[in-house]
């Protein structure tokens, strides 16, 4: 990371990145976050801000693989980094899956928090460590760093648990 100086900007960060599979290079404030340099700067707002504290989990995105809270990191912090976010999972088999799943067992509502909520699934059901078969009980846990305001969640448990088997 290199500190950048111009005289109609403040001192910027260069930052380079591989957001779902397209290498991105950008000057941004040393304190913009990953969420709003998605948002803001490449225009992908499927990654929803939603609690601004890493609780609610609508930022989820996959950092090199691994889910994390784009509200919680900079932007220089994911320098070098592969990120993708919501619009980018279609690289994954198990999209198609929980995607129909969602839509039968009305995992959705608003679909404020899908986004998160499909990177989390997608997560699990990809991880290699996760005792199978999935259960509602290990289901609810799995997910539980995302909050729905709008479902009750039985019906994203049960569409995670339907992708799961399908």
């Amino acid at each position: 990371m290199q500190a950048v100086e111009s005289s109609d900007r403040p001192a910027g960060v260069a930052v380079s990145v591989v957001v779902n599979g397209r290498a991105v290079q950008r000057t941004v404030p040393p304190r913009l976050t990953l969420a709003d340099f998605l948002r803001d700067e490449l225009r992908l707002t499927g990654t929803h801000l939603g609690c601004e504290h890493g609780v609610c989990g609508a930022c989820t995105v996959f950092i090199d693989g691994r889910s994390a809270r784009a509200c919680l990191m900079l932007a220089v912090q994911a320098d070098g980094m592969r990120v993708t976010t919501v619009e980018g999972l279609d690289e994954f088999e198990e999209t198609r899956r929980l995607r129909q799943a969602f839509s039968e067992r009305g995992g959705l509502q608003c679909g404020f928090c899908t986004p998160g909520f499909l990177v989390a699934a997608v997560e699990l059901l990809r991880d290699p460590d996760t005792e199978k078969p999935l259960t509602e009980d290990s289901v609810r846990e799995a997910l539980s760093g995302n909050i729905c305001r709008c479902t009750g969640y039985q019906g994203i448990v049960q569409a995670v648990l339907d992708a799961a088997d399908g």
